[in-house]
This record gives C-alpha cells, sequence and structure tokens, in this order.
C-alpha cells in the first residue's frame, strides 16, 4: 500500500502516461529494426551461399570471389550473434523501462484519486460542522424558547412563521421542528408541505440524543436515516435541548431539530468528483460511516448495505491512502481519505474512490 504525501500537480499527472507510450514505442522500433537486420542477414547468408556455388562452378577463376563469398558469410554470421545479443539487452532494459513507467503511473493515479477523497470528505466535514452551529444557535430564539415555555396556538403559529424565516435562508434542510419533552412535534417551519405537528419524534435518536447532553454548547445527531417526519427522504439529524429562558446552562424544556437534506449534499459532492468521462464508466465513487455503511454513493441508493473491498482493513487504518487489489473481475485501484475533522467538528466518517484498471 502507497501512502501519498503531497498533492500532484495537474500538469505532471499525465506524464507517466506519456513515458510508458514512448517505452512502448521503442520496443516497437527495437523490434521493427530487429526484424530488418534479420532480414537482411537472411539475404546476405543466401547471396553468399550463391556466390560460392558459382565461384566452385568457375574452378580456379572463382578463387578470388570464393573468398568474397566467405567473408560475406562471416560477416552475417557476426552481424546476427550482434543482433541477438542487442535484442537480450534492449528488450530486458524496455521491459524494466516499462514496468517503471507503469508502477509510476499507477503513483500518480493513485495519488491524484487518494487527493480528490479527502476533497470530498473535507467538504462534507466542513458543511456538516455548520449545521452543528445552526441548531444550538437556533435553539436559543425566543419563539421556540417562548413556545415550549407556555404552548399557546398563537405561540405555535408564530413558532411556525419564525421557523420557515429560517428555513427560506437555509435551503439546506427539509424541515425544522420543535419538540415537546415528551417528543411530540409542537411547531414546524413548512406546515404546509410536512404535516409532522403531532407525530412523535420520542424514539429518534437525534431527539434521544440531544437530551442526554450537559448544556446548551452540545448538540445530538442521528447518522443517515429515512424520517417519517418529511415524508421518508433521507436526512441527518442535528438536534439542541432547548433550555429554560434561552440561557446554556438552563434545564430542558424541549427540543429543536434540524432535519438536514443528506442527498442534496451528499450525492451532489460524489457525483461531482472531477474524473474525466471515461473514467467515470469504470469508477465507484462513496462516502462511507465508521464502519463501512454506504452513505452517499455514485452506484445507488444510501443505506444500501456495506461495502467490501480486499484489504479494507488496513486502508481504513490510514487519513489517506491507496492500494491496488486483485480481484476476479481484475485489478482494484482503492483510493481513502477519513474525515480529517473541521474546527471542534468530525463525522469520522471515510471517502473512498474505487476504479478499474483492467
Amino acid at each position: 500500500m502507497s501512502q501519498p504525501t503531497t498533492p500532484t500537480p495537474p500538469e505532471a499527472q499525465g506524464l507517466p502516461e506519456q513515458i510508458l507510450n514512448l517505452a512502448d514505442a521503442l520496443g516497437e522500433k527495437v523490434r521493427t529494426s530487429l526484424k530488418q537486420i534479420d532480414e537482411i542477414n537472411t539475404q546476405s547468408s543466401l547471396l553468399s551461399l550463391n556466390a560460392k556455388i558459382e565461384a566452385a562452378r568457375a574452378g580456379a577463376a572463382g578463387r578470388s570471389f570464393a573468398v568474397v563469398a566467405t567473408e560475406m558469410g562471416e560477416l552475417s554470421e557476426t552481424t546476427k550473434r550482434v543482433a541477438i545479443q542487442l535484442s537480450s539487452k534492449l528488450g530486458g532494459d524496455i521491459a524494466e523501462l516499462q514496468n517503471i513507467s507503469q508502477r509510476l503511473a499507477s503513483d500518480v493515479l493513485g495519488t491524484r484519486l487518494a487527493d480528490l477523497a479527502l476533497t470530498n470528505i473535507d467538504l462534507i466535514d466542513r458543511n456538516l460542522y455548520e449545521r452543528s452551529c445552526d441548531v444550538r444557535w437556533w435553539a436559543t430564539d425566543s419563539s421556540v424558547v417562548d413556545l415550549l415555555t407556555e404552548p399557546t396556538p398563537e405561540r405555535v403559529e408564530y413558532a411556525c412563521k419564525r421557523l420557515g424565516v429560517i428555513l427560506n435562508a437555509y435551503t439546506v434542510y427539509f424541515d425544522l421542528v420543535v419538540c415537546g419533552l415528551n417528543g411530540e412535534v409542537l411547531a414546524n417551519g413548512r406546515p404546509q408541505t410536512y404535516k409532522s405537528i403531532g407525530m412523535n419524534a420520542g424514539k429518534q435518536r437525534w431527539f434521544q440524543s440531544a437530551l442526554q447532553t450537559r448544556s446548551g454548547d452540545e448538540f445530538g445527531f442521528e447518522i443517515v436515516h429515512a424520517s417519517p417526519l418529511v415524508d421518508g427522504a433521507y436526512i441527518l439529524g442535528y438536534s439542541c435541548a432547548v433550555r429554560r429562558g434561552g440561557e446554556v446552562d438552563g434545564e430542558p424544556i424541549g427540543v429543536l431539530g434540524i432535519l438536514f437534506n443528506w442527498r442534496g449534499l451528499a450525492q451532489t459532492v460524489v457525483d461531482r468528483t472531477p474524473l474525466t468521462d471515461e473514467e467515470k464508466t469504470r469508477s465507484r465513487v462513496c462516502i462511507l460511516s465508521e464502519e463501512g455503511a454506504i452513505l452517499a454513493d455514485t452506484q445507488g441508493a444510501p443505506l444500501s448495505g456495506e461495502l467490501h473491498f480486499p484489504e479494507r482493513e488496513s486502508v481504513w487504518s490510514s487519513s489517506k491512502c491507496f492500494t491496488e487489489v486483485e480481484e476476479e473481475a481484475g485489478q482494484l485501484l482503492v483510493a481513502h481519505a477519513k474525515a480529517p475533522g473541521f474546527e471542534t467538528y468530525s463525522t469520522h466518517w471515510h471517502s473512498v474512490i474505487l476504479q478499474r484498471l483492467s
């Protein structure tokens, strides 16, 4: 397994392929030239043989011509031996050059794909860091605090309007929901689209984890899942306990949940990974959980299972790497990057690009 350390400049990415092509072309030219030499030697040997026959027929008058014929034959044999030696030596050198060029091409490609994998997961970490900030901020909004302090119809209506204003500015969310301590949804930002008021989120991981936090500086979370609150769409659930008086250390009086449009971010990231059109036909780009569950995939829907490939465990332990593995279908290059985290946040997820080489 190779461990890249620095990104490869774009202008250098095509050089290994050029070197390999030149090595192949050189090998072909050498083989063609040696074949021509062999053909010339064959013709020279025939001429020498014919000359000896004619010299023998000429008797004494052909003796000098016989000497020339003999010299021609010896020269032909010498040339043949040199050609054989040249073919053996150059053949080995060219094969080694081709091997080196192939390894260099694989290293450059692997480094490039590992860099792309890192860019993908870094984009996701940076984006989701903002979500953790949003939920902690909005949990102190007066409309949310007032609703949970005294849930009157007027305060429900005002909270819905206030959450709707936030959603109009932050289009990355499906919805925002305000829940009582028992999990009942009391208000949401898009009541005309999602009929979640009256539904219960008490069994959702994002709700439960919010109530386990020690202060308003902490937040709850639930990994990718299909949420009934938004008609079964795939979300990430971020949450924060709403505390009395909107104070960071106040007692919990409810929970604010923000239902993030996961596919809107993740599918866009994996689908727009900058690969050539030809590369895309033999590549697969994925975002995976710590356990290897598929969270985003260019070849399928989220939560469609786990991604398994040879040497996954050794790849998983590296922050960024690439390796080539052999499968029944041929050679596979696996590029991997682990979430580096941003500020105080990290998903701890993995980004993987699989590309068929043969």
